[in-house]
C-alpha cells in the first residue's frame, strides 16, 4: 500500500516537473516571438507549441494587443508623412508670394520718397527677408525630414570639411568680434559619410555658436573625430541647453531663428551613424559630434 502511494506521489511530482517545464518554455516562446514582432514589425502573429489552455489564452491577449499596437503604428507613420508633406507645401507656397514682396520692396526702394516713407520701407525689407529666411529654413528641414533614404556617402577626410567649414564663417565670426581658436589634426581623418550633411552639421553647429557666444569660440578634433565646439554663453541656463536639439524650440536673445538649426543637424548625424550632444558647464556651453566608430581604422560610419 505504501509503495502505490510513493508511486503515485512519484508519477504526480514527475508530471508536474514536466508540466512546469513546458510552462517555461512556452513562456520563453512568448517573449521571443513577441520581441521579435515588435522589432521586426511583422503582421503574423505569436504561437505557442504548447497546448495549455492559460498559455493559449495569455498568447491570445497578447495577439490582440499587437494587432491594436500595428493597427495605431500605422496610424502615427500615415499621420506623421502627412504632416511631413503639409510643412514641405506650405514652405513651398511661403516661397513665392515672399519672393514677390522682396522684389516689389526693391524696386519701391530705389523710387523717389519721403523721409519717413523709406524708415518704413527700411523696417518692412528687414521683416520681410527675415520671414524670406525662416521660410528657406523650414522648407530645408522639410525636405530633409521627407528623404528619410540613405544618402550616398564616401570616404570623406572629416577634419578638411571642418576647415572649410570655419573658413567660410570666416567673415561672419569676425563682425560678431569672434576669434575662433582651432585645433584640428594635420593628418586626414577618413570616415564614411555624406559630404553636404556633414557640412551642415558643422554649419549649423557653428551658426548657434555666433548666436549664443560672449566673443570665444574653440573648436577641438581629436584623432578618433570627435569634436567639440565650446564657447562662453553666460545668457544660456541649463535647462534652455537641455532643449537646443528641440525642433522649432528657440531661445528668446535669438528671435531670428526657427529653432531648427541644431534640430537638423542631429538628424544629419544619426542618419550617418553618429551622434550629437550638448552640455552647459561653468558658462561653457559646449556642443559634441562624435561618430559611431570612435576607433582609428578608416572607413568606419561616421
Amino acid at each position: 500500500m505504501v509503495y502505490a502511494v510513493i508511486g503515485v506521489l512519484c508519477a504526480v511530482i514527475v508530471g508536474l516537473l514536466i508540466k512546469i517545464h513546458l510552462l517555461r518554455k512556452s513562456a520563453r516562446e512568448i517573449a521571443a516571438a513577441f520581441a521579435e514582432k515588435l522589432r521586426t514589425d511583422t503582421n503574423t502573429l505569436i504561437s505557442v507549441s504548447n497546448r495549455d489552455k492559460y498559455m493559449l489564452a495569455l498568447a491570445s491577449q497578447i495577439n490582440d494587443q499587437l494587432r491594436e499596437l500595428r493597427k495605431q503604428r500605422h496610424k502615427f507613420t500615415q499621420g506623421d508623412a502627412e504632416l511631413k508633406a503639409a510643412i514641405t507645401n506650405i514652405s513651398h507656397d511661403l516661397r513665392t508670394p515672399l519672393t514677390a514682396i522682396c522684389g516689389y520692396l526693391e524696386l519701391l526702394e530705389r523710387t523717389d520718397k519721403p523721409p519717413e516713407v523709406s524708415r518704413y520701407l527700411d523696417i518692412i525689407s528687414e521683416r520681410a527677408e527675415l520671414m524670406k529666411s525662416l521660410t528657406e529654413e523650414l522648407f530645408r528641414y522639410s525636405v530633409i525630414l521627407a528623404d528619410s533614404a540613405d544618402e550616398e556617402t564616401e570616404n570623406i577626410a572629416v577634419n578638411r570639411v571642418l576647415e572649410d567649414c570655419v573658413m567660410g564663417f570666416y567673415a561672419t565670426l569676425s563682425e560678431s568680434g569672434i576669434t575662433p581658436i582651432v585645433s584640428i589634426p594635420e593628418t586626414d581623418v577618413i570616415r564614411r559619410a555624406n559630404k553636404a550633411s556633414l557640412s551642415r552639421i558643422f554649419s549649423n553647429i557653428i551658426s548657434n555658436a555666433i548666436k549664443y557666444s560672449d566673443g570665444d569660440l574653440t573648436i577641438t578634433m581629436k584623432e578618433d573625430c570627435t569634436i567639440t565646439f565650446a564657447n562662453t554663453a553666460k545668457s544660456l541656463t541649463t535647462v534652455q541647453v537641455e532643449r537646443l536639439f528641440d525642433r522649432f524650440y528657440t531661445v528668446e536673445v535669438a528671435r531670428n531663428s526657427t529653432g531648427l538649426g541644431l534640430s537638423i543637424a542631429r538628424t544629419l548625424a544619426e542618419r550617418m551613424g553618429g551622434s550629437i550632444s550638448a552640455v552647459y558647464e561653468g558658462d561653457v556651453l559646449t556642443i559634441t559630434v562624435s561618430p559611431e566608430n570612435v576607433s582609428d581604422k578608416k572607413n568606419v560610419s561616421f
